[in-house]
């Protein structure tokens, strides 16, 4: 699959402006720039063979050894930081479903105390013991809950919310673009990947750890994460067996099976035992639960072959190439799993995030076509073309980097959904190719990415409705794109 035919009719909206010269309009700011920028190393700490510092706006966190010993060092080095995030989190889970804390640790229990492999039943156990002992008091529990929260409230809850409450709209679970590109599609012939993910930012503002995992079995691992995660949960991730993989959700996903096992840990394991690309997917399918539905890109950079793996609970697809691209949109392009499976995905609605991405991701990996590389790729995920006004420059929730927070919403075709001016957007970005996944390194900023700033009391101060979250949202100021090595100190 060369261009993605199947969107022919949708390139019809195409402009005729390069990629670069839409991007010079949107006067971003000047630490955009794809240049190498470097701050000091801040709090430098150790704990047994783990180690951890902060470098522009990221926490960056190495551990190796057993499974208990590797969750110890992580829970120990980010316990200030997990000790906040779960203020937070016990709040804002409180708020949006009325159900405590210990609900959501009872019903994880329930749930996932059979289905999770010994190791990382110790390296969750690590996690909280090693939280606990620097000062953040944690139970195995709460760690398991915390991995689960996702899929807690998006999947699970709605379904069995159901049977006792009245029955709620279907949460937006959709969040993220992505693209991932190879052969005739990029400079050098080399893969070439990016994301950026989208989610609250109540929870979102904690997605800035880098997480180095040396296992005593399995695969390295290099990913973005989430303090007190096993996980990528943002999903961006390079293995030492060479692989290069990251996702979008699949929006309006329905389906759910609660007596299999959870998506972060089938993940993980993919992750961390997958030798090539079909190896990914039998992990990824064994006991599917539905949760977290995604759309995959994978990449092998000993083949120089990618892979789209749209995976629901019932329906799988998986599309493969050496010679093009695959993007993300967060809505499925499997006929079973969009009709079946989900409803109301916005495939193909330029009002709504899923066809405006859709069609303006496609616009732009193909008038790069054959030049796609790194810099290219952080333009793509700056982007703040609106398809649907046919504005340059509309930073919203219909922009590749996306912006709830500044967004009226007044085109939306759900009635009642989403909010306007909803604080949820973009936090970040990152992007790889083959000679930077060999050496196990990938470019990453955080806070948004194009740089924009996100000023918590200003946004309070203007959208009043949004109070309640005073003292559980922060500043995420403008920070310069990064590159991050696995060991690096």
């Amino acid at each position: 699959m060369k261009k993605l035919l199947w969107l022919v009719a949708f390139a019809l909206i195409f402009t005729g402006a390069s990629c670069a010269d839409k991007l010079a309009k949107q006067d971003l700011p000047e630490s955009s720039s794809g240049k190498a920028v470097t701050q000091e190393k801040t709090d430098v700490r150790k704990y047994d063979k783990g180690y951890r510092f902060n470098e522009n706006g990221w926490i960056y966190v190495h551990i190796e050894g057993e499974p208990y010993e590797r969750g110890k060092q992580h829970g120990y080095l980010v316990a200030d930081e997990l000790g906040e995030l779960m203020r937070v989190l016990k709040f804002v889970t409180y708020w949006d479903t009325g159900m405590e804390w210990d609900f959501w640790v009872k019903s994880a229990q329930d749930l996932w105390k059979d289905k999770i492999d010994e190791e990382f039943k110790q390296e969750m156990q690590g996690i909280a013991d090693g939280a606990t002992e620097a000062g953040t008091p944690m139970t195995y529990e709460d760690v398991l809950a915390w991995n689960g929260s996702g899929e807690l409230t998006d999947y699970w809850w709605p379904t069995a919310e159901a049977n006792v409450y009245a029955q709620q709209p279907v949460p937006d679970k959709d969040h993220c673009s992505a693209f991932i590109a190879t052969g005739g599609a990029t400079k050098d012939g080399q893969i070439v990947a990016g994301h950026n993910s989208w989610t609250d930012f109540s929870t979102g503002q904690y997605q800035n750890e880098i997480l180095d995992i040396v296992p005593t079995n399995g695969h390295r691992i290099f990913m973005q994460s989430v303090p007190g995660l096993i996980d990528s949960t943002t999903d961006f991730f390079l293995t030492d067996a060479g692989l290069i993989g990251t996702e979008t959700t699949i929006g309006g996903f329905t389906a759910y099976a609660a007596n299999e096992e959870p998506e972060f840990y089938r993940a993980r394991k993919a992750m961390q035992y997958s030798d090539n690309l079909d190896g990914f997917v039998k992990l990824m399918e064994k006991k599917n639960d539905g949760g977290m539905a995604n759309s995959w890109l994978v990449g092998d950079i000993n083949t120089n072959e990618i892979m789209r793996f749209e995976e629901g609970l019932k329906f799988q697809s998986v599309d493969k190439t050496k010679d093009g691209y695959y993007i993300g949109f967060n809505a499925p392009i499997d006929p079973k799993i969009r009709n079946l499976e989900a409803s109301n995905t916005g495939y193909g609605d330029l009002r709504r995030h899923q066809g405006s991405r859709m069609v303006r991701l496609t616009e732009l990996m193909d008038e790069n076509y054959g030049q796609i590389d790194t810099e290219i790729g952080k333009e793509i995920l700056a982007d703040h073309y609106d398809v649907y006004l046919n504005e340059a420059n509309n930073p919203s929730s219909r922009t590749v980097d996306g912006h709830y927070e500044l967004d009226a919403r007044e085109y939306m075709s759900q009635p009642g959904r989403p909010i306007p001016y909803q604080p949820h957007g973009t936090v970040d970005g990152k992007v790889v190719d083959s000679d930077m996944a060999a050496d196990m390194s990938f470019w990453a900023r955080f806070g948004n990415s194009s740089g924009l700033p996100f000023d918590a009391e200003k946004f309070l101060e203007e959208h009043i409705q949004w109070d309640y979250l005073d003292g559980y949202l922060i500043d995420r100021p403008t920070q310069p794109w990064t590159e991050f090595s696995a060991g690096e100190k």
